[in-house]
């Protein structure tokens, strides 16, 4: 974990391709963004005039088949967790991203390909420390069968993720790992995106999947693997969920240092354990980068910053 400067892009990268679930095209486009600004979606193609959404928890507007953000106007940009994966992932504190149709592109279903607009772009350090929500005590919430849970952490960000299918093929898998930008694009940048063949015909009937194909997902059935390429991971579907998990967690507008554990988990349960550590003010505070480097040594100082453009107080034990 890194407790520097803030970061941005150098200048500015595009993908085209189409969206998982709309089926329609799209083209997106990273872009610089000022210090403390966090990550602008830049929604264009619309009628009358470009409008602006700040990727945070406050704009989810649905969570079901994928994170959804938008307004009082309704939903703006769908699928935002795989492109918020790679900008958190790779260190980016700070950017826009500009689309021109509903939906995020899929691509090939990971992130590989916002990687490389990052790598291409490039990365710059700004004149301001980086800001991180540091966890101070667990919380945790039940859905059903599963379970997630933040809680704090001495080494920076942490992500585990425990899959149980009655599928035979995906079954039980888990995984975990300290992120950085070294190890996110090594293991779980590349994860795919995955499905069951049995519920094609339900998402196509509910409008979803339109754009879904063996080029951007990974489809089973209940005796096999239907992709001819075989998978990038041998628990790749553990790693997709963990790289969904970097990607929804973005929207707490900062850097977060904690673990999050999540059990039978997705975009719903990733969205609730956010939502109600942000609500616990008694659960995080906002530390800068050298107060960061100290306190996951073990040294108890209280700091200040910015969540999602607003100011927001400093909250420790004993702090109200």
């Amino acid at each position: 974990m890194k407790f520097s400067r803030q970061t941005t892009l150098r200048a500015q990268a595009t993908v085209a391709g189409v969206g998982v679930h709309s089926g329609l095209p799209v083209t997106l486009t990273l872009g610089p963004a000022p210090v403390d600004a966090g990550f602008i979606f830049v929604r264009t193609g619309l009628e009358g005039r470009d409008r602006e959404i700040q990727a945070t928890a406050e704009q989810v507007i649905a969570t079901d088949f994928a994170t959804v953000l938008g307004d009082r106007s309704g939903p703006l940009v769908s699928t935002a967790e795989h492109v918020l994966a790679a900008l958190r992932g790779m260190g980016i504190d700070n950017a826009t991203i500009e689309i021109d149709g509903p939906e995020v592109p899929i691509m090939d279903g990971s992130a590989a390909a916002f990687i490389a607009a990052i790598d291409q772009a490039g990365i710059v350090n700004q004149p301001a420390q980086r800001r991180f929500i540091q966890v101070l005590k667990p919380v945790s919430v039940k859905v059903g069968d599963s379970f997630g849970e933040i809680r704090p952490y001495a080494n920076g960000f942490r992500a585990e993720v425990e899959i149980d299918f009655t599928n035979p093929v995906i079954g039980q898998q888990s995984y975990g790992f300290d992120v950085s930008p070294e190890r996110f694009r090594r293991e779980v940048g590349r994860a795919r995106t995955f499905g069951l063949m049995g519920d094609v015909a339900r998402l196509w009937s509910a409008g979803y999947a339109l754009g879904a194909s063996f080029e951007n997902t990974v489809v089973f059935d209940e005796e096999r693997l239907l992709n001819t390429e075989g998978l990038r991971y041998a628990d790749e579907c553990a790693r997709h969920k963990v790289l969904d998990v970097i990607g929804d967690l973005a929207l707490a507008g900062l850097p977060l240092l904690g673990a999050y554990r999540s059990v039978r988990g997705g975009h719903k349960l990733n969205h609730a354990v956010l939502t109600a550590l942000l609500a616990d003010r008694t659960a995080w505070r906002v530390v800068e980068g050298e107060v960061a480097r100290r306190t996951t040594r073990g040294v108890a100082e209280v700091g200040s910053g910015i969540v999602g453009g607003r100011i927001a107080a400093a909250y420790g034990p004993g702090v109200s």
